[in-house]
């Protein structure tokens, strides 16, 4: 029987003037960036969550405790290289990645391509097997405000 299993992931984080924002692995020149243990990308922490949850271990904050000397500031492309090491250990592989971040600014359209070249090396497939999308939430709610971000994503993985 074929073992392909579905996961589901979100996260979300605050933007404050003066950090630093990186997301899907690229360091964005902008005014505001992630209030965060970690580097804060809302992105890759999302599709961490669906690789964990696809193969039913958890969540990001169980590997990765937001209390742990040992991740503050970390690079998340380093959290997501790790999820996939774990779900490896029982056989699994990422199959794709489609995801989305939602905010109003800044504009990220032209840094997707970047972002899927910085997951698909982290998670180690091809390029053309991660979608992201990017989206504003018409100035509606945290995202529209300016306040945060959210980012969601549906992972794919199969048993080797």
């Amino acid at each position: 029987m074929l073992d392909i299993r579905v996961g589901y992931g979100y996260d979300v984080h605050r933007l404050e003037a003066g950090l630093p924002l990186t997301i899907g692995g690229v360091k964005i020149p902008y005014e505001k960036g992630w209030v965060a243990h970690s580097d804060g990308d809302v992105l890759l922490h999302a599709i961490c969550d669906a690789i964990l949850g696809a193969a039913a271990m958890r969540d990001i904050g169980f590997h990765f405790p937001d209390n742990s000397k040992d991740f503050e500031g970390i690079d998340s492309r380093k959290l997501l290289r790790r999820c996939v090491e774990i779900i490896a250990e029982k056989g699994y592989r990422v199959s794709n990645v489609d995801s989305t971040i939602a905010m109003q600014k800044p504009k990220l359209k032209d840094l997707i391509p970047q972002m899927q070249h910085e997951i698909a090396q982290a998670i180690g497939i091809d390029d053309d097997r991660i979608s992201v999308k990017a989206t504003t939430t018409e100035k509606l709610s945290f995202e529209g405000e300016g306040t945060g971000a959210s980012a969601y994503a549906v992972v794919l993985i199969m048993k080797e």
